[in-house]
């Protein structure tokens, strides 16, 4: 009887627990050309967002749905920041100032900024 009270408690903890490690997006980074997508198993996804702003990682995990909109007016610290590097010739150093929407096979967005926060 014991055990007939026990196993569906078992079963939903085991539920539980596939649901919590599904892999989802963990971190993005954008660079002049390229999309760095890491999920949360580790996998890291990459796509040349100039070639195409919108489209879908095939291959990276589940397969996610991606969208990049680049600030078209950035503000004026950043402004003076891109014509410093534009004259030193490192325009490529700069991230890019973006809103990256990375969509789960589910329908979920996930919002990302680029740059990212700054990690201390």
């Amino acid at each position: 009887m014991r055990f007939a009270l026990a196993f569906p408690l078992l079963l939903c903890t085991a539920c539980a627990a596939m649901e919590a490690r599904q892999v989802q997006p963990e971190s993005l980074r954008l660079d002049t050309t390229t999309l760095h997508l890491r999920l949360t198993d580790g996998t890291l996804c990459e796509v040349n967002w100039q070639a195409a702003p919108a489209g879908r990682l095939d291959g990276c995990g589940p397969g996610y749905g991606y969208a990049v909109e680049v600030e078209q007016s950035p503000n004026l610290a950043r402004q003076l920041v891109e014509g410093l590097f534009l004259a030193l010739g490192a325009e490529k150093a700069l991230a890019p100032m973006a809103e990256v929407v990375i969509t789960d096979p589910a329908g979920g967005d996930w919002v990302f900024t680029s740059p990212g926060p700054l990690e201390r």
